[in-house]
């Protein structure tokens, strides 16, 4: 009978051992699914990047420029990690707003038909829309521009510009390419007369370039680059605004602009 009961003593300590142990797997399981690791998107970032000085790639094929460098510091102070998305420049804010990316940032001029697409940082950068021809042109003005093929960026605010001055209307034809490096391409090869650009892409292929090209004195549009956010998402846009703003206390912006423009071009 003693023996009897021994055994079923033992039986009974062995199941509870084993519930226990059970159970406490159990809870380490549910607990381990109710705290899942969460995992950072990545940034994504829209460019263009043949749009040298500001987003391009280089001899290696990796995108560089002002902006990626900029975009990189203020990711980092977001504690966000980049990636940087070449897209058709003809449909960046469909992409935007389809949520393929964050941001626009690549020179993305801020225009009032544009605000109303998406939301903007504050300027960052000061720019203007400038005419160029080749250095033995005899355009040397903008009425010179009558009746002559003049290029540009497919919906680039270079279009806007060139369709706000009254020279527009005395263009014999207006040509639009997918990017600044096609029309200037082109311009070199003479189809074209000139091309209407941003005044600190041209400057770039100036001095990569030199003797190639002029620009006239005549600027048609003075303009901002700004960045671009999915309208609705506040959130992200304060973020970013506060790290751009930070970077402008701490020096980074500067330096980051004395790399690319060999001085401290940025708005404040």
């Amino acid at each position: 009978m003693k023996r009897f009961a021994s055994i079923i003593l033992v039986m009974a300590a062995v199941f509870l051992i084993v519930t226990g142990c059970s159970s406490n797997t159990g809870s380490t399981t549910e607990e381990k699914e109710g705290t899942p690791e969460q995992e950072t998107k990545p940034l994504v970032i829209g460019i263009d990047d043949k749009f040298a000085p500001m987003g391009f790639r280089d001899e290696k094929n990796e995108i560089v420029g002002f902006d990626i460098d900029l975009a990189k510091a203020a990711a980092e102070k977001m504690g966000l990690e980049p990636k940087f998305q070449p897209i058709d420049w003809k449909t960046k804010e469909s992409e935007l707003a389809s949520g393929r990316i964050d941001l626009i940032w690549n020179g993305y001029t801020i225009t009032d038909e544009r605000k109303e697409k998406v939301l903007f940082t504050k300027p960052y950068l000061a720019n203007a829309q400038v005419v160029v021809t080749l250095a033995d042109s005899d355009i040397a003005t903008l009425n010179d521009l009558e009746g002559k093929v003049v290029g540009l960026q497919s919906l680039s605010s270079a279009s806007d510009a060139l369709s706000a001055n009254p020279i527009a209307e005395k263009i014999k034809t207006v040509t639009e390419f997918a990017d600044n490096v096609l029309a200037l391409n082109d311009l070199r090869s003479g189809r074209l007369d000139a091309v209407v650009i941003d005044e600190v892409v041209i400057d770039y292929y100036m001095a990569e370039q030199e003797g190639t090209f002029k620009v006239l004195d005549e600027t048609l549009e003075p303009e901002e680059y700004g960045i671009g956010v999915k309208k609705g998402n506040e959130e992200l846009l304060e973020k970013l605004q506060k790290a751009l703003d930070e970077m402008n206390e701490d020096g980074t912006a500067a330096e980051i602009s004395t790399k690319w423009f060999g001085e401290d071009k940025v708005l404040k």
